[in-house]
């Protein structure tokens, strides 16, 4: 309509920046591992894709899961969220080992934002343990584990997002 501004996508409307190296990731990771060794064991680890993959391959390593299947739901196109869509559901094999309802399942994604993906991904496995990397408060209370809480204004740049490049000083003259 005429005279309404554009709408912005998430990250133009998160204020704040917050870049996430190779590096920092896996050693997130690694912390988000010891956390859940003391839940464990787990049959089998769930990846929500495509965020949940790098770690869920970290921590099913560390935690020697052999079982790995994915919830393939997309959600965001680039940094805009929007209608959630089940592409590919869990597997009856997986499902069979958490008995139906997820018992003994561990869940994986690297971030819960709004929760609205996690809300659906609960809703399949209500027993399941839930586990992210990095946590917004609007979706914290979905999350059984988690390493790091970040405000809901800021956005976090993954490493398989991003690439080297020279940024400018945040003040103009201070290079």
């Amino acid at each position: 309509m005429a005279g309404e501004a554009p709408e912005l996508s998430a990250q133009e409307r998160a204020g704040k920046a917050f870049p996430v190296s190779w590096d920092q990731f896996h050693r997130d990771c690694r912390a988000l591992t010891w956390r859940l060794n003391e839940v464990g064991p787990f049959h089998a680890v769930i990846a929500i894709t495509r965020g949940g993959l790098v770690p869920a391959a970290i921590v099913a390593r560390e935690l020697g899961v052999r079982i790995i299947d994915t919830v393939c739901i997309a959600s965001y196109d680039h940094d805009k969220q929007g209608e959630l869509q089940v592409l590919k559901g869990i597997s009856d094999a997986a499902m069979e080992l958490g008995g139906g309802t997820g018992k003994g399942l561990l869940i994986v994604d690297d971030l819960v934002d709004t929760g609205k993906t996690g809300k659906l991904v609960r809703d399949m496995l209500p027993d399941a343990h839930f586990a992210t990397v990095y946590a917004k408060p609007k979706g914290r209370p979905l999350v059984d584990t988690f390493i790091t809480e970040v405000s809901q204004d800021t956005w976090i740049f993954f490493p398989w997002d991003t690439a080297l490049s020279y940024h400018p000083p945040l003040r103009d003259g201070a290079a």
